[in-house]
Parts: structure tokens; sequence; C-alpha cells
């Protein structure tokens, strides 16, 4: 009997919540971001400020830290101390919206096995040589 008279209260409560209105709601998501597609630090994996200045070249070896890539410096006999792996990036004077890579042989440091041109606003491969 004792049972009974705890139970009473509590379905008295259950039947009183059953029966209220209940609605779910969706939280409200954040509207999506303008895509402007990948830039040169999503597709090569540098920063757009670590770009060499228009007319100069920079040796960047991927993986390596930004702040740990060699300093900008003049193109000519670059490719004598490109190491193996390295990439040889270079900002032409009369289009600064491109950025060429040459990418050295992974086993034979300063041999050029690839030239490939990239739009620095988009990151996009232009075209590969």
């Amino acid at each position: 009997m004792r049972s009974a008279q705890n139970l009473c209260p509590v379905l008295a409560i259950f039947a009183a919540t059953a029966c209220s209105s209940f609605s779910a709601t969706q939280p409200q998501q954040p509207a999506p971001a303008v895509r402007r597609g990948p830039s040169i630090a999503a597709t090569l994996g540098i920063p757009p400020g670590h770009l060499p200045p228009p007319g100069q070249c920079r040796i960047w070896v991927p993986g390596e830290a930004p702040g740990h890539q060699q300093r900008a410096r003049s193109c000519a006999h670059i490719e004598r101390i490109a190491p193996a792996g390295g990439w040889i990036l270079y900002r032409p004077s009369e289009d600064r919206k491109v950025v060429h890579v040459r990418v050295v042989d992974e086993s034979r440091p300063g041999v050029v096995v690839h030239l490939r041109v990239y739009d620095v606003k988009r990151g996009t491969l232009i075209r590969e040589s």
C-alpha cells in the first residue's frame, strides 16, 4: 500500500509533463563564409608575406617553418645553393600577380626538374613545364 502512495505523485508529475507542449528548435548555424578558393598558403604552404619581393628569388624548403627559411636574394646563380627537394621561388617584376616555382630534384641539389607558375591571389596553378 505504501508503494501505491509513493507512486501516485510520481505518476501525476509524469502525466503533467507528458501533456505539456514541447518544441525542439534547431540551433542557429552561422551563414557560410564567402569562398574565395585556396590561397598560396593553402596550396604551397607558403604564407603570402614570405613570398620574395618582385624581381627577387627565395629558396624554400617544404616542411621547414617559415621563420627558418632563407632570405630573399638575387636570382643570379641561386640554383647552385638550392638543396635537394627545395623550391626556388621567383616573383617577376613585370607581373606581381604570379610566382614561379622551380622544383629541385629530390636527390640532386641544384637540378631543377619542374617549373610551375601560380596565381598569387587565388593560389591556383596556371601552368607547368
